[in-house]
């Protein structure tokens, strides 16, 4: 079913009176300037231009007004969350999370238990991936991305090129300006920073992302830099100069997993860390954002109790609801996964970016006992849920304008307050009746305009 909204009608008409030929002019730029989305798949590095779709997603002003009421809500419970989990757990003694679901989680990092950050922030940049249901028209929470949620430079980028080659769009359309995401991050930097110059820490340029990496510290106003510019001297994290000075860093917003941080106290094989960093963390002289152990905070299986933490933690009712989700952990939602198997989604709590995805319909009998098999062994590795029929919305394949599943990522940002960006990168999947959009199963993006009345 399509996505119902009356400013794509006025899109397609103002549309129809553009020169279409201005359309190879986002393929030409995006390959100008560099704006990528790599794959490493088969032990090869490919190299290629994000698939781009010149129809945006559209969302009213009344629309983006209710999600940012949700997505603060829920990014001030999630908060909350990390910052007790670390703490004084005490949402585990009041028996609403079971102690299994965090402690058993590798995502938790029991070392870092009462390691206060900076301003008491953790969601410094917080992904959060939704779909709109057409059945009921309501907007669902698919994931929590707290660890080094990535995307946002791509709709930032590509609306600068879109009102260059089609300015009358924006001169005719109510549509919020999105260039302020910079300001946002780097008035973020400024709350939560102890001290110190700030910096986007990248793997490098073989990163899948690593255009992201150099394109945010750009506009953000901070350094883009690699392990080798960083040295770690009395707790305190500099950065190496070609003049052999060294400055001080106070913030370092990462681009890499945990584990691969600090080869002193995570991965000792990690070439890509910084040794010693998490000494200088520990002692409060360096804000890394995200937080590290935010992990557990987007775990699978604790995403199904995101909505008991609004109610703990803020006395609030959840605006934004989940999809319909079991966990077999339970004994009686075990029961009814098992029952229901061949016609629910099994994600492995384990995996991201699409991978670990299981669509029962789509699997055989021998599939099926198989995978009951596997979560009757290791029921909390899985969560289910319901498929939800999410909408379809109008995208060009091949020059021609078909339907195609695509969700939402929307971005908040939080230091002293949290705000919600008025854009997204909003994932499609360039096959007919695909549900799986991400980037990293080959999906291409849109801009999504925010429409201002």
């Amino acid at each position: 079913m399509l996505e119902n909204n009356t400013s794509y009608q006025q899109f397609f008409d103002l549309f129809a009176q553009q020169d279409h030929q201005r359309l190879q002019g986002f393929e030409d730029a995006m390959q100008r300037q560099g704006i990528t989305f790599n794959l490493f798949k088969n032990n090869q590095f490919i190299e290629r231009t994000f698939p781009f779709d010149a129809i945006p997603r559209m969302i009213s002003h009344a629309e983006f007004t209710d999600l940012s009421q949700g997505l603060k809500q829920r990014v001030a419970a999630l908060n909350a969350f990390l910052n007790d989990i670390y703490s004084e757990q005490r949402i585990i003694k009041a028996g609403i999370i079971p102690p299994d679901f965090v402690f058993g989680s590798k995502a938790y990092l029991p070392q870092f238990h009462g390691c206060r950050t900076s301003a008491d922030v953790r969601c410094h940049i917080s992904g959060l991936d939704l779909v709109k249901d057409s059945q009921t028209n309501d907007w669902l929470i698919l994931e929590d991305n707290l660890r080094v949620p990535s995307g946002a430079s791509y709709p930032l980028s590509i609306r600068r090129i879109y009102r260059q080659l089609f300015p009358q769009l924006f001169e005719k359309m109510s549509i919020a300006a999105s260039e302020n995401y910079g300001d946002l991050l780097h008035q973020m930097y400024e709350d939560v920073n102890p001290g110190g110059i700030s910096v986007v820490l990248s793997p490098g340029r073989f990163n899948s992302a690593f255009y992201e990496h150099s394109y945010l510290a750009r506009v953000s106003g901070a350094r883009l830099v690699t392990n080798q510019d960083l040295t770690v001297e009395n707790q305190v994290v500099y950065l190496k100069t070609y003049h052999r000075k060294k400055v001080r860093v106070g913030v370092i917003y990462r681009r890499l997993d945990d584990d691969f941080l600090d080869p002193v106290h995570f991965r000792g094989d990690s070439l890509i860390g910084v040794p010693n960093l998490m000494n200088a963390y520990r002692a409060g002289n360096v804000a890394i954002l995200n937080a590290v152990g935010n992990g557990i905070g987007d775990d699978k299986g604790i995403y199904y109790f995101v909505p008991k933490m609004i109610q703990y933690y803020l006395g609030e009712t959840p605006i934004l609801k989940n999809a319909p989700t079991y966990l077999p952990w339970f004994e009686d939602d075990r029961r009814f996964v098992l029952e229901n198997l061949h016609r629910l989604v099994i994600k492995d709590v384990a995996e991201a970016g699409g991978y670990g995805v299981l669509f029962g319909d789509k699997l055989s009998q021998q599939q099926l006992s198989d995978l009951a098999e596997h979560i009757r062994a290791e029921p909390r590795r899985f969560i289910a849920q319901e498929r939800i029929e999410f909408y379809d919305i109008p995208t060009r394949i091949d020059g021609n304008i078909a339907p195609r599943k695509s969700d939402l990522r929307m971005y908040i940002v939080q230091g002293k307050d949290i705000h919600v960006w008025p854009s997204g990168l909003t994932r499609y999947a360039q096959e007919a009746g695909n549900y799986l959009v991400n980037s990293s199963q080959g999906g291409g993006f849109k801009d999504t305009w925010v429409m201002k009345e």
